[in-house]
């Protein structure tokens, strides 16, 4: 489960804007009485402080209050990502484009440069920057998110170690406010580590990183506009108010909530006016608030896959046959129309979970690998694997049957008529596919145990670099991409064929080759992006300022100018 690096591992949910399970419309173009909807690159209601009153409350919805609330460990999720950046550093922000820029309250200055053939980049911290306990913002602080992140000590369990372990020093400057990171040799993405914030350097130990954030935000550990008023994780409720420590731009509103919504509560709570937001990606949803006054549509293009995975380490999928079979037998078109029935929203195929089909460079190497959906050929492929198909219909081996459990975590009606669409396209062939909806509040500790035999979820990316995630999505024990098929020989190969490369067009490259190859491991396939749909209460701007939303592509704003039109 990652968040904010490459990706956020996000349940396949419709409930929020956060969760696009669901997302766009019907390939076919809708129903016949839809109009044709422009969907943006980014739709957030961008605007200056200047056109924002003081004052007020934004009311949000999430998935989870997670367990793990140390959004740089390995066992945090999207939702971590998000209630993290209301309270943590934001020292890089982002345009929706993934253009990477200066939080000024943080940094005075930052620069990259080549030094003695190594790529160098330096931050110097205001002299104001402080974290909650009263601890200065300095180099230790980028010292200790390092350490903590590039997996030379496997006692951390970082989300990520991408970018953190091409560095080889962290250093100060002429004065503590100054870091100095420089890189074994060129790197192609030196910003990419930091777009993530920093940790507090009390966080630079393993019991404390793995563990003292669990059921506790540690707001001391914390610097920025906002600090934490109530935590409540049994009662699924997290809310922010102005920190009396921050020392840059005023935060607008006086109060920033989160509760955690189930699809059909959180719709519910929209409508009676307890939130203030909320996603609907799916044809019921919008209807629902059709008839609502005071409210805006926003639609932009949402940087994420929908993909599922199959776990190769049950015993009906060790077999790599058994696999290419499941994944054959899934009628992407289909899903499509189910997904976005309604919502009139077309899209290139999405070939691959490194880039997305608008950005350079992009292949589809689903298509390369030699994926298509054929039941013929799943059938062949099975019947090769000694799976027999049997008087119900259902294939046998063994004496056991060919059966596969697949969680819902969500009470949402789209998707379980996705499941439904997946669970007759397997029957066709002989798997049992079995439905079990769950409470998206499970979602964070199921995935992570591995409680499933197939898993669709969303990969969100936080940035456009790609391929500078690519060992976070496809080297071993990484904890984001579960589907067991990783090996020691493909991680060498990603570091000598993708990692080593210094510039990103090469590095961009190899990686959509050497995806092709992963694929044919048949561990996991993208199914599509799709769209990001919110209901928004009228008034409220500069949206989703945090990572893994969707409406505003790439973009990561300050949360301080989150507030309502005068």
């Amino acid at each position: 489960m990652k968040q904010y690096k490459l990706m956020g591992a996000i349940a396949f949910s419709g409930a929020l804007a956060l969760a696009l399970g669901g997302c766009a419309a019907d390939t076919g173009g809708g129903d016949d009485d839809t109009e044709p909807q422009e969907t943006k690159s980014a739709d957030y209601n961008p605007q200056d402080r200047d056109a924002l009153q003081a004052g007020g409350e934004a009311r949000f919805p999430t998935n989870e209050i997670p367990e793990q609330l140390n959004s740089f460990n390995g066992d945090a999720s999207a939702d971590t990502a998000r209630l993290a950046a209301w309270y943590m550093p934001q020292i890089l922000l982002q345009e929706a484009d993934g253009t990477p820029y200066k939080h000024d309250a943080y940094l005075d200055e930052w620069s990259i440069d080549t030094v003695d053939g190594n790529t160098q980049i330096t931050f110097t911290f205001t002299e104001e920057a402080h974290w909650n306990d009263g601890t200065d913002m300095d180099w230790t602080a980028i010292e200790a998110t390092w350490q903590a992140n590039n997996g030379t000590n496997e006692e951390f369990n970082p989300n990520a170690t991408d970018g953190y372990k091409q560095i080889a020093s962290v250093e100060p400057g002429d004065t503590d406010k100054t870091a100095i990171v420089t890189f074994d040799g060129e790197f192609a993405w030196p910003e990419m580590p930091f777009l993530t914030g920093i940790i507090h350097p009390a966080l630079n130990d393993p019991e404390t990183f793995n563990t003292a954030m669990i059921d506790n935000p540690h707001p001391e550990w914390g610097a920025g506009p906002y600090t934490i008023d109530e935590f409540d994780a049994k009662g699924g409720y997290v809310s922010f108010v102005p920190n009396t420590e921050w020392w840059g731009d005023e935060p607008l509103l006086d109060k920033v909530s989160f509760r955690a919504l189930e699809a059909s509560a959180s719709i519910n709570a929209f409508k009676a006016d307890e939130i203030d937001q909320v996603g609907v990606n799916t044809k019921d949803r919008l209807e629902q608030v059709s008839d609502m006054d005071d409210i805006t549509i926003y639609r932009s293009t949402q940087t994420a896959s929908t993909l599922i995975q199959v776990d190769a380490e049950k015993p009906q999928f060790e077999d790599v046959k058994v696999r290419e079979a499941f994944f054959k037998a899934i009628n992407i078109d289909q899903q499509k129309q189910i997904a976005w029935n309604g919502l009139d929203y077309e899209e290139e195929p999405a070939g691959s979970l490194t880039l997305f089909p608008f950005q350079p460079g992009y292949e589809n190497a689903l298509a390369e690998a030699g994926w298509e959906y054929n039941p013929d050929d799943s059938k062949a492929l099975l019947e090769e694997a000694g799976w027999v198909e049997g008087d119900d219909g259902i294939r046998e081996k063994d004496g056991e049957k060919l059966s596969v459990v697949f969680p819902v975590w969500s009470d949402d009606a789209t998707q379980e008529a996705i499941a439904k669409s997946l669970q007759a396209q397997m029957k066709e062939v002989g798997i049992d596919f079995q439905i079990d909806i769950r409470p998206s509040t499970d979602f964070s500790n199921d995935y992570v145990s591995k409680n499933w035999d197939v898993s669709s979820l969303r990969f969100t990316s936080s940035d456009p670099f790609g391929a500078a995630w690519f060992c976070q999505l496809y080297c071993m024990d990484m904890g984001l991409n579960l589907s067991g098929v990783q090996s020691p020989e493909m991680d060498e190969r990603i570091h000598e064929e993708v990692e080593s490369l210094t510039s990103a067009e090469e590095q961009t490259a190899a990686a959509m080759k050497l995806e092709a190859e992963i694929f044919q491991d048949w561990g996991l396939i993208p199914l599509y992006n799709g769209p990001s749909i919110s209901a928004v209460k009228t008034g409220l701007a500069n949206l989703t300022p945090e990572p893994y939303v969707g409406l505003d592509g790439f973009g990561v704003q300050p949360v301080e100018n989150v507030g309502w039109m005068k």
